[in-house]
């Protein structure tokens, strides 16, 4: 038991790293945690695709003498694109969290939804709701 536990470390590691990841976007209401969570969930699916993808004594798909085992590439360049991908997706995740903070100054999610269901204060001085002039 002990030694099919070890045999398949990885695969225990990215259950561990998408179960943490999942955990903190749901547990946290702090909107930069929930992108680190984000993260680190994307990093275990990376890890999915990537640890079967090596073969054990297999080489780079040349052919040549002398070598009949050939680890596939596609994997590893599919992560590749995903990691570009994710990063272009964490910076906009951030942009947004600058932008939601300056709107409403917080970044804590339940503040800003207190925040968005508060009575809506008059947008000019003098003018209620809908811009009709009080009296």
């Amino acid at each position: 038991m002990l030694s099919y536990v070890w045999n398949h470390f990885n695969y225990w590691a990215l259950i561990f790293l998408a179960m943490a990841g999942l955990f903190i976007v749901i547990a946290r209401g702090n909107l930069i945690k929930k992108l680190v969570g984000l993260g680190i969930f994307q990093t275990s699916v990376y890890l999915l695709y990537v640890a079967p993808g090596k073969i054990v004594g297999g080489t780079a798909p040349i052919v040549a003498a002398g070598f009949e085992v050939y680890s596939n590439p596609l994997p590893h360049v599919l992560i590749l694109t995903a990691i570009v991908v994710g990063v272009a997706t964490l910076a906009l995740g951030l942009a947004l969290v600058v932008r939601i903070r300056e709107a409403y100054d917080t970044i804590e999610e339940d503040e800003i939804l207190l925040r968005d269901q508060a009575p809506e204060a008059a947008p000019f001085p003098g003018k209620g709701a809908g811009g009709k002039v009080l009296q």
